[in-house]
């Protein structure tokens, strides 16, 4: 019944399921009902199978999730038991590098303390790893199986809602109350990291669980060419009742001048005295004989394009990726045609067009850089597959996936250069990273960040390699000599401090700070000898960030015993403050943060996948706007942005907005809009473009009205107040005026409600891409939704209507394939509606000279082989002329020739389209009735003369003068007086002529 339901959404089927019932009535049906019904329930019988193939796909790979085994403790005892049937209430153990089940409140764990790690990768893109925390009370539980299963606990909370970052709740137990927040859930889509195992109670499962509510409801997705199918069904039918009238009208004329001589002759079971009754039934039956102009059978050849073209995609070779064998895959068979007509593509970040991987690229050390490969005339070369990198053999503990080229930094650190061993001597301490040592010679670094995690494994092929940490030690092996360094304290990174900070003690007693952060917060905290190396290096920051890397400042401090127990002192007071304690401890950090010594910076390479920055300059050329939601930093987001040239320094402006009220956000976008079109007027000589923003109400008009090229980024706490009803309009505007736009910290259900604000204000087709359960809900907004099978599972992939395995499959699959499909569905529809009009318009003719009567000029069956072979042929020699006129290159080559944007919606409102329709119409007729009339005047047949006689006769009015009658005796005369040979009596009587 559903699907049913959803088949008459199309106007098409609802109008043959009326023309089946009028067939069903035999006073006004000429036709067969079988005629329409056979083809109808093909139709439907075709569609609801495809729908189900659809469905089907779907519901297998949703049964994979939900037979997933979990280990609940049932009854004293853990037991394997389906994700399906796991409740609030129960008991999970999880192991380490297992999915979280269900939204949990954390027990008790392997770790000390209550702890845990967990990877969030499918929640809101991060891989770095994130801490939870059980309560003291319940990590007392341990791994007691009897004292779990006596757990008694209460939880009151807030109800399922999509706030990943939020929750509220209180743990009632032993008589006693707890406060829970997020520090100890454990939500559905997360992955244990670093942690032997875990104990947690399900607070929500299901659909209740927070990834499930971020996930938002499937949607029917319907074409644009679907919307405009269901308006020219309704105009057509509107021109299909005008001809029904102008026929029943001429019936009604026929019968009351010309077909009441003849109603004794027909073959009524009680006849129709009433000419107006005559016509009413008339329309009727014209109605199912001209029913022809919108055929059941254009949708079924719609269905088996859209089908056809399915399969160009799935065998497309060049959209196959054989590292992983992955084939593109069509999930649904109805959009094809859609993929021609994107205006705005919204990305994910981590995983969509970055690898997700960071590599040790380049770095300045007092005053070098290394990185760089020159040739023996000392010109910069370009890296290849042909050079080679450095041999890390003499170290036994390097990465063996680690390459570096530039050879003379190894050598430097053979010679002993301080400042270099000091360098990597930073990079081996300063970070939060968790060494795991599975086998011998076999380390495994549990990182935060993959940045850190990169400057560490650097810092690890290069001799320093960090091998343990304990809350007060972290041991590192130099140049194969092993080393333990006391852990003082730790001034950990943050947004606003933009660096972080570890002060050590050295074997030998020396008490150094080493810190790593954004060169602009670093340099202000320089001791002032370091002026002209800062410049220098600073020049080498600008040259690395022009590659599009992503850069670090480092520097270091010797302390004095007495300074840091005098500092140390402040800090402890300041952390059992209870007033404004994270400022006096940013307070106490800068106290210590300054008067530092420059080592150099890092450079590392957040790498992209293949093909993406080329893959964003061509959509950019075919004029669709890229924006990218992420639930990155704002920092990292822009790195990448410039890396894949969506920012580049060009720009005439990068807004950045980041007010956390309505009030600062709305004056952000204010300033943005003026900075918009001021510049526009400077531009333009002094036109005001204000007034042209007054009088447009197209949002088309005010992006032409704007010239140069612009960037919004804005952060998540923005964007939340952005997407208010009072303000989303401006954010619209502001944000569609803008080349680039980057969303930051975004949650998934902002990621879906950013989408629907474009889908609402623009009219535009839209295109969400991603690879992670975090997406979902955005790929469902979009009127196409894209899925890669990337690192961060399949989640995002089972939730598309198209997937693939790398966005550079994005340019063919927009390009060609959908270029390919809206063009040949465009004139595959003007030609089926040609054919058919001509065949609609024989009959309507045909009326002219049969009286009216309803009669059909060619019979059904004649009609049905026709239609085939046309429909059948010409699509044949279509698809084998076209495919050498349009072939996939062209599109590639040409990117700005792609869009047909706005062609189907807009086709109807142009007036040239209208002076076509009636000059094809008069040019038609005309000619014909020409011929009708000239025929008749210079060749008329015996037909025509005896009308125009009779014509004539009846204007030559005869004079009603009064004759008297004669009346004459034996004047009458036999008929066959007149006869001039025998009748037939004899031959009757005869029987010779039966």
């Amino acid at each position: 019944p559903v699907n049913l339901f959803e088949q008459f959404q199309r106007v098409a089927n609802a109008y043959f399921l009326f023309l089946l019932i009028l067939q069903l009535i035999p006073e006004i049906s000429s036709l067969s009902w079988f005629t329409t019904i056979v083809p109808l329930m093909v139709v439907f019988t075709i569609t609801a199978v495809k729908d189900v193939t659809d469905d089907c796909f779907r519901h297998k790979s949703d049964n994979q999730v939900n037979n997933r085994q979990a280990e609940v403790l049932i009854d004293g005892r853990l037991q394997n038991e389906k994700w399906m049937n796991v409740r609030p209430g129960d008991i999970i153990k999880l192991e380490n590098n297992t999915f979280v089940a269900a939204d949990l409140l954390l027990l008790s764990s392997s770790e000390p303390h209550g702890l845990c790690y967990i990877e969030t990768a499918e929640l809101d893109g991060e891989t770095n790893l994130k801490v939870r925390q059980a309560l003291p009370v319940t990590s007392e539980l341990g791994a007691d199986i009897r004292r779990l299963a006596e757990f008694d606990g209460g939880v009151v909370c807030e109800p399922p809602n999509n706030k990943l970052d939020k929750f509220t709740g209180v743990l009632f137990w032993k008589d006693n109350r707890y406060s829970l927040n997020n520090e100890q859930m454990l939500l559905r889509g997360c992955v244990l990291r670093n942690t032997g195992w875990c104990f947690g109670m399900v607070i929500f499962a299901g659909p209740d669980t927070k990834l499930m509510q971020n996930s938002g409801r499937t949607k029917f997705k319907r074409t644009s060419i679907d919307r405009l199918m269901n308006a020219l069904v309704l105009w057509i039918f509107g021109f299909l009742v005008c001809m029904g009238i102008i026929l029943a009208i001429g019936n009604s004329i026929w019968e009351q001048q010309v077909g009441a001589h003849f109603r004794i002759y027909l073959y009524w079971s009680e006849v129709v005295n009433s000419s107006v009754f005559s016509g009413f039934l008339t329309f009727w039956s014209y109605i199912i004989i001209l029913n022809s102009v919108v055929p059941i059978s254009l949708y079924v050849s719609v269905e088996v394009i859209r089908l056809g073209h399915s399969y160009f995609i799935n065998w497309d070779r060049k959209m196959y990726y054989p590292k992983k064998d992955i084939p593109a895959e069509v999930r649904t068979t109805t959009l094809n045609e859609e993929l021609g007509q994107v205006e705005y593509i919204f990305s994910d970040k981590t995983g969509t067009i970055t690898q997700n991987i960071m590599t040790f690229n380049k770095c300045s050390i007092n005053g070098k850089t290394y990185g760089d490969v020159y040739d023996d005339l000392g010109w910069k070369t370009e890296i290849n597959e042909k050079t080679v990198p450095v041999d890390f053999s003499f170290n036994p503990l390097a990465d063996r996936k680690f390459q570096f080229y530039d050879h003379s930094l190894i050598e430097s650190i053979k010679l002993g250069d301080s400042m270099v061993h000091e360098f990597f001597r930073l990079l081996s301490l300063c970070h939060t990273v968790m060494s795991e040592e599975k086998n011998a010679g076999e380390l495994i670094y549990q990182v935060q960040s993959p940045d850190e995690g990169a400057l560490v494994t650097a810092a690890r092929n290069f001799g320093f390699i960090f091998k343990s940490r304990t809350p007060e030690t972290i041991t590192v092996e130099e140049m194969g000599k092993l080393v333990t360094y006391q852990l003082l304290a730790i001034l950990d990174f943050n947004n606003i401090r933009k660096r972080m900070s570890v002060i050590v003690q050295t074997p030998d007693g020396q008490i150094k700070l080493y810190c790593k952060g954004a060169d602009t917060v670093l340099f202000e905290r320089l001791h002032p000898s370091n002026e002209e190396l800062m410049y220098l290096t600073s020049d080498h920051l600008e040259e690395f960030a022009g590659e599009g890397l992503r850069t670090l400042a480092l520097a270091y401090k010797s302390l004095t015993e007495e300074h840091f127990k005098e500092w140390f002192k402040i800090l402890q007071e300041e952390n059992t403050s209870l007033d404004n304690r994270n400022e006096h401890l940013a307070a106490a950090y800068e106290e210590i943060e300054k008067d530092m010594m420059l080592l150099g910076a890092t450079a590392v390479e957040d790498k992209l996948q293949e093909g993406v920055t080329e893959t964003i300059a061509s959509l950019s050329l075919a004029n669709i706007k890229i924006w990218v939601l992420t639930g990155d930093k704002q920092e990292t987001a822009m790195n990448i942005g410039y890396s894949c040239h969506m920012l580049t320094d060009t720009m005439n402006e990068i807004f950045i907005v980041t007010g956390h009220t309505v009030m600062e956000v709305r004056e952000e976008l204010r300033k943005a809009k003026e900075r918009l079109f001021g510049q526009s007027k400077d531009l333009s000589n002094g036109h005001v473009f204000c007034e042209k923003m007054q009088e447009s109400k197209q949002g088309s008009v005010l992006e032409e009205t704007v010239t140069g090229d612009y960037a919004l980024v804005i952060n998540g706490h923005s964007l939340a107040h952005a997407l208010e009803a009072d303000l989303e309009n401006e954010f619209v505007e502001v944000a569609c005026m803008c080349q680039t736009v980057i969303c930051c910290r975004v949650t998934p259900c902002q990621k879906a409600q950013v989408v629907e604000l474009v889908k609402k204000h623009r009219k535009a087709v839209t295109l969400a891409i991603g690879d992670g359960a975090n997406d979902i809900s955005m790929i469902k907004s979009a009127h196409i939704g894209i899925g890669i099978s990337g690192e961060e599972g399949m989640q995002a992939v089972l939730a598309s209507d198209y997937s693939f395995a790398q966005f550079r499959y994005l340019k063919r699959l927009l390009f060609v394939h959908g270029r390919w499909s809206y063009f040949r569905m465009c004139k595959f529809l003007c030609y089926f509606f040609y054919k058919n009009f001509s065949f609609t318009l024989v009959h309507f003719w045909f009326g002219f000279f049969c009286g009216f009567s309803a009669q059909i000029a060619l019979d059904t069956s004649y009609w049905t082989a026709i239609n085939r072979f046309f429909v059948l042929g010409s699509i044949a020699v279509y698809f084998a002329i076209l495919f050498a006129m349009h072939s996939d290159g062209i599109f590639v080559i040409f990117p700005n020739h792609f869009p047909f944007v706005g062609n189907a919606r807009n086709s109807l409102s142009q007036i040239s389209v209208w002076l076509v329709i009636l000059l094809t119409t008069v040019v038609s007729v005309m000619p014909v009735i020409t011929f009708r009339f000239l025929k008749e005047d210079l060749n008329p047949t015996i037909t025509d003369q005896v009308r125009k006689l009779q014509k004539s006769r009846r204007k030559q009015k005869p004079l009603q003068n009064y004759i008297p009658r004669v009346y004459r005796r034996n004047s009458r005369r036999s008929a066959y007086a007149f006869s001039h040979q025998e009748g037939f009596g004899e031959l009757i009587t005869s029987g010779k002529n039966m």
